[in-house]
């Protein structure tokens, strides 16, 4: 079936996903450095959180870039990824609220954790679908990013509940490698259809 529906439902779903979240940041209640501070916990967990979330979004783009047709296994992946990546809003104002407690920093890292293995399904499906030689199949490679991002969540999690601000520097640290540009797919795409792509260019104002 056409993967239209698909990518459509769910740019919808992670747009109401970062509009909760930014409704959970509350105003400062005096005009004060010191009333601000008090909401920087918050901040950072929302803008954590966000980015993570544009993190998949700009990915499963990509992904489905390189995907052709999709069927019910697919779909029901794609809505477990869903699922798991609207658990933040209540992690991230549990996180915010606690001040990066143990628990609530541990179970953040959870909610990564499972939204990683959830795409890591979808993107599995996918390729199965389509064939080892597809262009998706040879665009992800060894996956290393994937595979290193999954242990450094298993991590961070086991020290939670020790060191919880070291676990939330592992957090923004696999962020920090999701944030540089990985064009794995636009290459392989540009490479299998140079034409389209030039005339692509050239129809842009």
């Amino acid at each position: 079936m056409p993967k239209n529906r698909l990518e459509a439902f769910s740019d919808g779903v992670l747009a109401i996903i970062i509009t909760i979240m930014v409704l959970e940041l509350k105003a400062p209640h005096a005009s004060s450095f010191t009333a601000l501070s008090m909401l920087l916990p918050g901040i950072f967990s929302y803008l954590l959180s966000f980015v993570f979330v544009g993190i998949y979004w700009n990915n499963r783009h990509h992904m489905f870039q390189a995907t052709e047709i999709v069927n019910g296994t697919i779909l029901w992946a794609n809505l477990n990824l869903l699922f798991w990546l609207s658990l933040p809003p209540i992690v991230t104002d549990w996180l915010s609220e606690s001040h990066l407690a143990p628990l609530p920093t541990a179970a953040y890292g959870f909610v990564l954790l499972m939204a990683g293995l959830a795409y890591w399904l979808l993107q599995t499906l996918i390729v199965r679908s389509q064939g080892p030689d597809s262009l998706l199949a040879q665009a992800i490679g060894t996956d290393i990013k994937g595979r290193s991002s999954s242990f450094i969540y298993v991590v961070a999690i086991a020290l939670a509940s020790s060191q919880p601000r070291l676990a939330a520097a592992l957090y923004v640290t696999v962020a920090l490698i999701w944030l540089i540009p990985d064009r794995r797919i636009e290459k392989r795409i540009t490479t299998k259809h140079p034409s389209q792509d030039k005339q692509e260019q050239a129809n842009e104002p």
